[in-house]
Parts: C-alpha cells; sequence; structure tokens
C-alpha cells in the first residue's frame, strides 16, 4: 500500500494535474501510479514531465534512455521502476532478456551503449563524483560532451523516480520484476 494516497483516477487528482494526466493518457494509453502519486503536486508533476520531455528530444537513444534507466533502477534498489521500465526495454525499445539483464549489472551487451550505461552507473553509485578518467572513458567511446550532459540528466531523472516511488512505496502496476540487490 502506498505511503503516499494515489489518486484513483484523473478526476480524483488535484485539478491543475488533471489536463496533465489527460496528456499521459494520450500519449501512453493509461496513466500508471507514479503519475497519478506525483499529481499531489501538480508543480512537481508540471516538472516531471518536462524533464521527461525535454530529453526525449536530446540524442540519446531510446533504447539507451531505457538502459540507464535500468541501471539506476537496480542501484538504488527500485522495484517500481524496475518494474516499469523492463516492460518499457522488451515492449518499445526492444531490448531482450539478455540486453536487460546486462543493463540491471551496470552495462550493456552493445559496446556503444555500454559506456553510456557504465557511465550512468558509476555516477549513480559515486552520487556524480566522477572521476576525469570516467569522462574520458566516456568520450573515447564516441559520446559528446551534449550527451555526456543528457546521461547525467537521465540519472537524475531516475534517480528522482526511483525516490519517489521508494518514499511513496508506489503499488506497482507493471508485470512485477524484483530488485536483484540494491547497491
Amino acid at each position: 500500500m502506498s505511503r503516499i494516497p494515489t489518486p484513483v483516477s484523473i478526476e480524483a487528482s488535484p485539478t491543475a494535474s488533471q489536463s496533465l494526466l489527460h496528456a499521459v493518457k494520450t500519449q501512453l494509453g493509461s496513466v500508471p501510479n507514479l503519475f497519478r502519486l506525483v499529481s499531489n503536486s501538480p508543480a512537481a508533476l508540471e516538472g516531471y514531465l518536462s524533464m521527461s520531455g525535454a530529453l526525449a528530444k536530446g540524442s540519446l537513444p531510446a533504447a539507451t534512455r531505457e538502459r540507464i534507466a535500468l541501471a539506476v533502477a537496480e542501484i538504488n534498489g527500485c522495484n517500481y521502476c524496475l518494474a516499469a521500465h523492463t516492460y518499457l526495454a522488451k515492449n518499445l525499445a526492444k531490448l531482450d532478456d539478455g540486453e536487460i539483464s546486462a543493463n540491471r549489472d551496470g552495462g550493456s551487451l552493445d559496446a556503444s551503449a555500454d559506456a553510456a550505461v557504465r557511465f550512468a552507473a558509476k555516477v549513480t553509485r559515486l552520487r556524480g563524483h566522477a572521476s576525469d578518467a570516467d569522462v574520458q572513458s566516456v568520450r573515447a567511446a564516441g559520446y559528446s560532451d551534449a550527451q555526456i550532459v543528457e546521461i547525467v540528466q537521465h540519472v537524475a531523472l531516475n534517480t528522482w523516480t526511483n525516490y519517489i516511488n521508494e518514499v511513496g512505496k508506489t503499488e506497482i502496476d507493471f508485470p512485477v520484476v524484483a530488485v536483484r540487490e540494491a547497491a
């Protein structure tokens, strides 16, 4: 059971959140519990959706963004996000089970994506205190400075969703996937 009440419908959400939730429903076909929980604060919901939308326009491929989300969820021990991003990785990004497992381990079977996911995992574990060598390594793998900034921003956004779901104990509304071991 959630520690923070999750409105049962769009109509039960704060009025200022309802148009944002309708937009989520239009885009996703439903309104997952995370969005309805966050809708308790229209400002937080707007901020989350704005950042997500902006990052979707970035230069990192959708599959790499999902890989990063899986690594961050595993490291932060967030079952909700791990379930959600496993579902998205399989059904939208078309990643297979081997790739998803590698992502959860903080890497990738794809050489290019591996550098981004390893860097994201390091940033997560070190709470942003990456070394010069860490930055040089992801840059040497072909990532631009803009993409490095985007990787860090994805870590931050996913860490926030991990934290809000853990604080709120959001009820999982995706096929359940349990964290292997919180780091």
